[in-house]
């Protein structure tokens, strides 16, 4: 089963930190089992950009070896159209040449611990599209091996907003972690792609409140479009004190993090109250330093981490084509391929006015 397809494709590929070339390569051929699918759309997320800039988690350090590779397109928020598949591969994923897939970021092994035991978001080797051994949809084609999570979305929806299913399933895997109550306060911190939908995952819980923190006030407009019942701009008010006022001092029962930046997180622990849940999500650029006194000794906190979103994306791709979420607000910003450069730049600008940014190749 296949298409009419051209030799050749543009994508981009990653010669190391601060060096991304958009070149002409051979579309893919894909092998037996696996799919080839046209890239529609590729969300920019702030993990291309830390990897981008060469941050040590991806790139290695003193303490760790490299996990990102060279010579591998980037991105792993993307939607396509399945355009070449064999039986195998179609019977396998549950799908149709012609139907529009958004896959899983991860491509688990299915043969480690982690994978046998079906926590394959935490597979041993860890690759994934667009870091490590898989290419990623900066490209006009990719492969979909076998191994992969391939989910079927709406071809209703605009491309960016079916590729915004992959930070709005992590989202949900937070909120998940937190183990929200109805009674509880939770406080989410960062108001970007990532915030946004924690803001929306937490309301779908129906905790007492949710609170939303941001330094800007029209992304947290935003949050209260996705359902915070309260914002506070952090840089003019004193959220620490404006939730223990409203907890009667107590403070916050959940806080989840979601801006990647170090002072959010003492923020948090400050925030929360005694035997309050901690959910870190971001990846930082770098270390960050906390009096883990206040985790033990002062509040004997639950602090919890969360990474990518396993078993939420139908519930993430049914709650984007509900119509739920205010879409064309969030999906801000949409390049073509040729300005790759562009929209790497614009996700950096942390003080501009966009809130995801997306690549339609």
């Amino acid at each position: 089963m296949s298409a009419e397809l051209p030799e050749t494709m543009r994508a981009v590929v990653v010669h190391g930190p601060e060096d991304y070339q958009l070149e002409q390569l051979p579309v893919p051929t894909p092998g037996p089992g696996q799919m080839l699918i046209r890239v529609e759309a590729v969300g920019v997320c702030a993990s291309d950009l830390k990897c981008y800039h060469g941050a040590a988690k991806f790139w290695g350090d003193e303490n760790r070896p490299a996990w990102a590779q060279t010579g591998i397109t980037p991105g792993h928020e993307f939607v396509g159209t399945i355009v070449q598949a064999d039986a195998e591969a179609v019977n396998h994923h549950g799908v149709e040449v012609g139907d529009r897939v958004a896959c899983e970021q991860i491509v688990p092994c299915w043969k480690c611990r982690y994978c046998l035991r079906g926590e394959y978001w935490m597979c041993a080797p860890h690759d994934m599209f667009g870091f490590r051994n898989y290419n990623g949809a900066m490209a006009e084609y990719l492969v979909v091996p076998k191994e992969a999570l391939a989910h079927k979305v709406s071809k209703d929806l605009p491309p960016a907003h079916a590729a915004f299913s992959e930070p709005l399933s992590c989202s949900l895997h937070a909120v998940e972690r937190a183990n929200i109550s109805f009674n509880d306060v939770v406080v989410i911190a960062g108001c970007g792609p990532i915030g946004l939908g924690m803001v929306a995952g937490a309301k779908a819980k129906n905790p007492l409140k949710v609170i939303a923190l941001d330094m800007s006030d029209d992304k947290l407009a935003l949050a209260a479009k996705c359902g915070a019942d309260l914002t506070i701009n952090i840089a003019k008010q004193d959220a620490v004190q404006i939730v223990k006022d409203l907890t009667e001092g107590y403070g916050a029962d959940v806080y989840i993090e979601g801006t990647g930046h170090p002072s959010a997180v003492s923020q948090g622990l400050n925030l929360l109250r005694k035997l309050g849940t901690y959910v870190e999500y971001s990846v930082f650029g770098s270390d960050v330093t906390v009096d883990w006194s206040i985790i033990s000794d002062d509040k004997e906190l639950d602090v919890l981490g969360a990474h990518l979103g396993p078993h939420c994306w139908p519930a993430a791709i049914r709650m984007i084509e509900s119509g739920v979420l205010p879409m064309d607000e969030i999906c801000t910003n949409q390049f073509g391929l040729d300005d790759f450069q562009v929209a790497l730049d614009m996700v950096a600008d942390t003080n501009g006015a966009s809130v995801k940014v997306s690549i339609l190749p």
